[in-house]
């Protein structure tokens, strides 16, 4: 099974992100940073996540909802939401792409192999001569 197989198995289509949001556990607030988000659940990051099995409420401003951590691995964890997210609720938080900055970047020329001219190469050829080491040692 390929990356594009788990992707058509999914139930849900996720959306990709990096964005700041907040679990709140036993009463504790963490602070994490939200990678994915469904209408089923969420992919987080962060320190001192909850465990498997652990009942969670994620915020992402303005919107809160419950869930357990279904999965955690080496400071990823999956949120499981208890009741899907309407698709517009969902989309609300997940920048259209029509209101993303273009970035205009301009890029500087690649530099390009060019001949040396005639008096370029009498000068390295006395630098050569006149160093300490000679070229090829």
């Amino acid at each position: 099974m390929d990356a594009s197989d788990v992707a058509q198995n999914r139930r849900s289509r996720r959306e990709h992100v990096f964005l700041t949001a907040t679990l709140e556990v036993a009463g504790e607030s963490v602070d994490v940073v939200l990678r994915n988000l469904s209408s089923e659940g969420a992919l987080v990051c962060g320190k001192k996540l909850p465990q498997p099995g652990d009942a969670v409420l994620f915020h992402r401003q303005g919107l809160s909802a419950p869930g357990i951590v279904a999965w955690y691995h080496q400071g990823l964890a999956g949120i499981q939401f208890d009741i899907p997210l309407y698709p517009k609720e969902l989309l609300r938080h997940i920048p259209s792409k029509e209101n993303r900055p273009t970035l205009n970047i301009k890029r500087r020329p690649g530099l390009k192999p060019r001949p040396l001219t005639a008096g370029e190469r009498a000068i390295v050829e006395r630098w050569a001569a006149e160093s300490a080491f000679a070229l090829g040692d």
